[in-house]
């Protein structure tokens, strides 16, 4: 497909993921989301993310197959999610669970340094690879089970978690800066919700469920080691 079609595509994609923020402004309390979200969720090539055989198709406002019984996000719950962490230019990001590495492309358009985790060490070669290929020099991910976060780097001013807990993992509460902020799907298979986690300058936790959500489960704790 030409760079034109594809441009046209996103262009209908960005369309859909504003007329979606309107209507979900009763959960999300957000009518319409940041420029600089819409504006780079404009410029990150979606289709380099997803198989050559998809790549028709990765304009539609939807999750899609990336291989291992994962899935590259809808574009509106990406554009929810990196709005609600309100990203400053300076701040140093952990995402867990990256995937094909859309959503650290996003991030790493937003932020200064962005620390990516995913279990599967297909998923995390090919997301870096993608990564390094397409000039984002600020994004490192590792392989490791996202439970334990990624204490080496610690603490981050945001985190985003793109796999679902029962409970937040507490490694992850310790990991995040005071006066940041995590967007996390929490909750049962049958029932999660897109969880805001805010942490006062002191260090007092509030939490806030967003919207009815879907995500893929994270492994249990003690599955595979974490990340020092």
């Amino acid at each position: 497909m030409s760079e034109d079609l594809f441009e046209n595509l996103r262009a209908e994609m960005m369309a859909e993921v504003t007329a979606e923020a309107a209507l979900t402004v009763s959960h999300t309390g957000r009518a319409a989301f940041d420029e600089r979200v819409i504006e780079v969720l404009g410029r990150v090539p979606r289709h380099e993310f997803v198989p050559i055989e998809l790549q028709p198709y990765a304009y539609l406002n939807r999750p899609l197959p990336i291989g291992y019984e994962k899935t590259i996000s809808q574009p509106f719950i990406v554009a929810l999610m990196t709005d609600l962490l309100e990203l400053d230019q300076g701040d140093v990001v952990l995402e867990i669970g990256a995937g094909a590495g859309y959503q650290a492309a996003i991030l790493a358009e937003l932020t200064r340094q962005v620390y990516s985790v995913d279990i599967i060490e297909e998923l995390a070669q090919g997301a870096e690879k993608r990564l390094r290929r397409l000039g984002y020099g600020n994004v490192e991910v590792r392989v490791g089970n996202g439970y334990y976060g990624l204490s080496a780097h610690a603490p981050y001013n945001k985190i985003m978690v793109t796999a679902a807990c029962e409970l937040i993992p507490p490694p992850l509460l310790s990991q995040l800066k005071p006066g940041g902020r995590m967007v996390i799907p929490t909750g049962i298979p049958e029932k999660q919700a897109l969880t805001l986690v805010e942490k006062s300058a002191n260090g007092k936790l509030a939490t806030r469920d967003i919207l009815p959500v879907r995500f893929s489960e994270m492994e249990e704790p003690g599955d595979t080691a974490g990340l020092a």
